[in-house]
């Protein structure tokens, strides 16, 4: 049985009396830790101890706070096999996928602890003799950040690295769902020598120290993954206050395949990008635009895919995908899933579970004849369901394409280079792939979104930096 902790100024807390029971999502019946929920009294202990950090962790070299990642990276490699298995049992992400994940986190803290070396600031000429100007980036202060279920150590680690990195102190909030999960990383950070109140982890409820981390202790920045309408309070917040942002949010990713696109290459990716994490990404596929000369041919080879689709419990290494991760979210999912079996077509439905065990577990569909307008085509709905829409042309597959509130991500696959440039210059996506699928974005490359995906800055690669710092311009003269 696992226990959520805290960690704050290099402590371990345990909240007391509220608790919270963990369950697996593979089977209900198995109850896999207990949640210790924080008040708004913890929040204010982990920005003082942030605080309190921030004034020597901010004036170590770049080198130094580098090789502190180094010593994170490895110790979370170490324990890589323990860090993917609570995780898998917490949010129903199959084992070989977590394994991938965490792998990633390894990588992502590498990445960023080269960082402490390289240049920050440029010489910028000066109009008059004897001066040198010239910039530099600062870091911004505390940083909270706010993380989601669906990613419980990848997205939190492209915060966070980046966050350390540029000089911040940070205080973590993560999702009720990946909790135990991030106290077991704080466990490993603690083991490789993190210095005390550098990075703060409080569990609890949104709904209990959300408002406590985002208006009643002075912070500086704020990093935020999660639903669109938790996005756009926060960013009204943290407006109000003048405190930097940062939001990345929903998404409802379409992939359009031409006439001309390879089938035996194009539908294992259509699948991987829709049903991988049963559609828990907010890059996966969750629309599909077929040009009609192939939309038959698709809908066969797409049925003969979701059929052969294994649907098991997370630690069953040939799992292709699990159950998705808690009551609440297997209840919006099915929502969705009577939706399309009552208004429209379901062209390709998988098996069920095979399992004995009780789960939330819900079969991939996709569902077909209904038009753009429709709440399967609109909404987000973070499941592995998907709907399919035919376009004449591919001009009307783009348009399609940008009939949405949302642009995170958009693929297309082709065989002609000239559409396959127009798709990018014309797709309405911070993310825009050709011949790949919408889902996958690498970790050196910039993350987010238009529109009400993103508050527009980015995340991951060399982007993240600039939301953790303040560009300073400096001038000297000399005589």
């Amino acid at each position: 049985m696992v226990h959520s902790r805290n960690w704050i100024g290099g402590e371990w807390i345990t909240p007391a009396p509220d608790e919270l029971a963990v369950k697996n999502p593979s089977n209900i019946h198995e109850e896999i830790g207990v949640l210790h929920l924080s008040d708004a009294s913890h929040i204010a202990q982990a920005e003082q101890a942030a605080r309190a950090a921030y004034r020597s962790w901010s004036r170590l070299t770049g080198a130094a706070r580098g090789e502190h990642l180094y010593r994170m990276a490895a110790a979370l490699e170490s324990a890589s096999a323990d860090v993917a298995r609570l995780a898998s049992m917490e949010m129903g992400k199959p084992i070989t996928e977590m394994q991938g994940e965490v792998i990633r986190g390894v990588n992502l803290l590498r990445y960023y602890a080269a960082e402490g070396v390289r240049s920050n600031g440029v010489v910028i000429p000066a109009s008059e003799p004897n001066v040198l100007q010239h910039t530099k980036k600062v870091p911004l202060g505390v940083v909270g950040v706010i993380t989601p279920w669906n990613f419980p150590v990848a997205i939190p680690l492209w915060k966070i690295a980046p966050a350390l990195i540029c000089g911040n102190t940070v205080v973590w909030k993560p999702a009720e769902n990946a909790s135990l999960t991030a106290t077991l990383l704080c466990e490993v950070f603690a083991a490789a020598a993190l210095p005390p109140g550098v990075l703060n982890l409080v569990v609890g409820k949104g709904s209990r120290i959300g408002d406590a981390l985002l208006e009643q202790i002075s912070l500086d920045a704020v990093s935020f993954t999660g639903s669109t309408a938790t996005g756009t309070r926060i960013a009204q917040i943290c407006a109000k206050r003048n405190i930097k942002y940062q939001t990345e949010m929903g998404g409802k990713n379409a992939a359009v395949i031409l006439n001309d696109a390879d089938l035996e290459k194009t539908v294992p990716m259509i699948v991987s990008g829709a049903y991988r994490s049963a559609g828990q990404k907010c890059t996966a596929t969750s629309r599909i635009i077929i040009e009609s000369g192939i939309y038959d041919a698709f809908i066969e080879a797409m049925k003969k895919a979701i059929d052969g689709i294994k649907l098991a419990p997370s630690l069953d290494p040939s799992a292709y995908l699990g159950p998705v991760a808690s009551a609440s979210q297997y209840e919006a999912v099915m929502s969705y899933v009577k939706l399309a079996r009552d208004q429209a077509e379901i062209v390709a439905e998988g098996r069920s579970a095979e399992a004995n065990e009780e789960g939330y577990y819900i079969p991939p569909i996709a569902a077909a004849g209904v038009d753009p307008s429709h709440p399967l085509i609109q909404e987000e709905i973070f499941g592995p369901v998907t709907a399919m829409l035919k376009a004449a042309d591919f001009d009307e597959a783009i348009a399609l394409c940008n009939q949405s509130l949302y642009g995170l991500s958009a693929s297309l696959f082709t065989r002609d280079l000239s559409y396959a440039h127009r798709f990018l210059d014309d797709a309405q996506a911070g993310m825009v792939r050709v011949n790949q699928e919408t889902a996958g974005v690498e970790y050196q490359s910039p993350f987010g979104g238009l529109k009400l995906s993103s508050s527009h800055s980015r995340e991951q690669g060399q982007a993240a930096l600039d939301f953790y710092t303040e560009l300073k311009t400096c001038a000297i003269r000399y005589w």
